[in-house]
């Protein structure tokens, strides 16, 4: 059945694209803070363990909304670590980094997410994609803030 919500093919294809981009960088960033969560060692064990379980349960309540939307803008939503590499800007990478460079790799992931939000916003504005916007607006407010809260772990 024909999709007719007021937002044409061509633009619910560019944005399924770009939210495809941030899907595949969200979920990048979940499997790294939920391997730093198991990994982490040191001083700052405690606080860090809970503050990435903290941020891991986030990111994963939010590839399911990422997904959905782009389902609901009627394209199949990626699903497959060999996608999500290929359409990620969040590299992997199979050390095990000690707290501080977690932290640093965490910020760089986060604000790596913030980037890609934004550079979808202009294609659903276009589009007067509303949900989408919105969508867009509170991931770069949690991945800011996120960003900050680890940033200032590394103040000293």
């Amino acid at each position: 059945m024909p999709i007719d919500i007021g937002i044409s093919e061509e633009h619910r294809a560019a944005i399924a694209e770009g939210l495809s981009r941030l899907l595949a960088d969200t979920y990048t960033l979940y499997l790294k803070t939920h391997n730093y969560h198991w990994n982490v060692t040191g001083p700052m064990f405690n606080t860090l363990h809970l503050m990435f379980e903290t941020q891991y349960n986030e990111l994963a309540l939010a590839v399911d909304l990422i997904a959905e939307r782009i389902r609901a803008l009627g394209h199949p939503a990626p699903g497959s670590y060999k996608t999500y590499a290929r359409l990620t800007s969040i590299p992997e990478e199979d050390d095990q980094p000690n707290a501080e460079e977690m932290i640093r790799r965490l910020v760089a992931g986060q604000e790596t997410v913030v980037r890609t939000a934004r550079s979808v916003f202009p294609a659903a504005e276009q589009a007067s994609d509303q949900p989408t916007m919105d969508l867009l607006t509170a991931r770069m407010q949690i991945h800011e803030k996120n960003a900050w809260m680890l940033r200032s772990l590394l103040e000293s």
